[in-house]
């Protein structure tokens, strides 16, 4: 599955790439516009599922044989026409998932407030997308990423501040909580990772 800059999604099967050997020339991986290019390429099972994560706080998902199988040249489908989001909506985040388990997300916001949510929690999203994080007036999510329960996180700001902790000092919380401060900014400054 790929998943450019500009929001195309396309599938293909791995028997469509081949192993070169020396002096291989390489083979076009997608006709793309030329201010686009691969942001995300990963190998999932048809069955497995890809959340969507949008920058109002929604989450929304895909079965991996839901997104159209293209040739290697296509540049693919764009993402808005195979999700319902709203008006500017932007997905911040995508996160390839074979099945909802005990694993976390740990998500950040711009203005600093993280929340660890368990995978299990958006096992049942319905096709209009469902409230991963409950969001301030003006607020955005910038970030969701899959993790242990035990690794260290880092949030950085357009300023150049950062924090690093460990994620069990964040306790888990429910789908459509607040979260807690994970970084006090000054005026003007946010998290941008």
């Amino acid at each position: 599955v790929s998943i450019t800059h500009a929001g195309y999604i396309k599938r293909l099967p791995l028997t469509s790439y081949k192993k070169q050997h020396r002096g291989g020339k390489g083979v076009i991986g997608a006709n793309l516009k030329e201010d686009d290019f691969v942001e995300h390429l990963f190998i999932a099972s048809s069955h497995d599922y890809i959340l969507f994560f949008s920058d109002q706080g929604k989450v929304y998902w895909l079965k991996v044989y839901d997104i159209p199988e293209l040739d290697k040249t296509a540049k693919g489908r764009a993402i808005i026409n195979l999700l319902e989001l709203s008006e500017n909506e932007q997905i911040t985040s995508m996160i390839p998932i074979r099945e909802f388990n005990d694993r976390n997300l740990a998500m950040a916001t711009q203005m600093g407030t993280i929340k660890k949510v368990i995978l299990r929690a958006f096992g049942r999203p319905k096709r209009g997308g469902i409230i991963a994080i409950t969001l301030d007036v003006g607020e955005k999510l910038i970030g969701v990423k899959l993790t242990n329960g035990n690794q260290e996180l880092i949030l950085c700001s357009k300023m150049g501040k950062s924090i690093r902790f460990s994620e069990t000092e964040v306790r888990s919380m429910g789908r459509a909580a607040r979260g807690v401060r994970g970084i006090r900014l000054k005026k003007n400054d946010e998290v941008i990772d």
